[in-house]
């Protein structure tokens, strides 16, 4: 069968999975100028890959497992996804005349570099195109702002949820931060999920905050993402919204743990982001907030909130 001059990628995860992706698709899209990249990955995150000028097509794939290729075999199929074998064998289905990959002993006749697990996750895929002698800029994050207004501008967005129990700073710390925030004269709004709408309303009540104030589950994610890039603050742990705070340069406080933000922040030398972290590693996977992020605490979070936004005003 002839091949097709298509770059296919294989990212199938979430929202920070996608958004730390980025400097990778564009390595690639830089590398490939004439070649259709398609990248496979949830539908559920369509609007934000349009956003991304490196991606031609989504093909929605919902994980391991689901990826379906029905086209003529890829140029060259890249593995974003991860380690383990699935999804190095996903993309062999698809019969690329090339995949890009790490090593898996599962495959010893597949070159590629070691997994290595203590590295920014911005740095693990640009390093894996290096291997494959693919320039990668690191620093190419950015996003341009969705085409659709703002339901607001100028908020502090407060996103209390994470997608594990071990990354959720206390509900009750973070309306204390809305509450000092909202009396200072800002207006504060609590953004979240659908599955995350009572823990929302929960930080509003305890904030003093009207209904009007809570985002959750009333907004897609391409109206989320509008919102972040017209905020004046968002005040989040170590999750996807943080992200869309680095793409679309929205001044940042970020409460890290168990991961450190040297695995999964912002980058160092961004002024505008500032990420707490106690300094301890822990259980990303435990059913119970991490103690190193029960270190942080509301005054910690409240003075970088409160330079953040001074900042802001001094320089406009």
């Amino acid at each position: 069968m002839a091949l097709s001059d298509t770059i296919l990628v294989l990212r199938a995860l979430g929202l920070g999975d996608l958004l730390t992706a980025v400097p990778a698709l564009r390595g690639l899209r830089n590398a490939y100028p004439d070649a259709r990249v398609v990248l496979a990955a949830p539908e559920s995150l369509r609007d934000l890959v349009d956003l991304i000028d490196a991606v031609d097509e989504l093909l929605p794939t919902t994980g391991l497992g689901a990826l379906r290729w029905h086209a003529a075999p890829p140029r060259l199929a890249v593995n974003l996804h991860g380690s383990g074998p699935e999804s190095i064998r996903d993309l062999l289905a698809a019969r690329p005349e090339a995949l890009l990959t790490h090593r898996h002993s599962d495959y010893p006749g597949l070159p590629g570099p070691e997994w290595r697990e203590e590295v920014h996750e911005v740095e693990r895929w640009c390093l894996l195109l290096e291997h494959g002698r693919i320039d990668a800029d690191r620093t190419a994050l950015r996003l341009p702002a969705p085409s659709a207004p703002a339901a607001e501008s100028d908020v502090v967005v407060i996103h209390p949820g994470a997608a594990s129990p071990a990354r959720r700073w206390p509900s009750e710390r973070f309306a204390r931060v809305a509450r000092e925030l909202g009396a200072d004269g800002y207006r504060v709004v609590i953004t979240g999920t659908r599955e995350e709408i009572r823990l929302a309303n929960a930080v509003a009540q305890q904030a003093g905050l009207p209904p009007t104030a809570v985002y959750a589950g009333r907004t897609t994610l391409i109206e989320l993402a509008a919102l972040v890039a017209d905020a004046a603050l968002v005040v989040c742990g170590d999750t996807g919204v943080g992200h869309l705070a680095t793409a679309f340069g929205t001044p940042s406080v970020l409460l890290f743990g168990p991961t450190p933000p040297q695995w999964w922040g912002p980058p160092a030398d961004a002024e505008q982001h500032v990420t707490l972290w106690a300094g301890i590693a822990g259980d990303p996977h435990a059913d119970h907030p991490d103690p190193g992020l029960l270190m942080l605490r509301p005054e910690h979070v409240r003075t970088a909130a409160t330079g953040l936004l001074g900042a802001k005003v001094r320089h406009g």
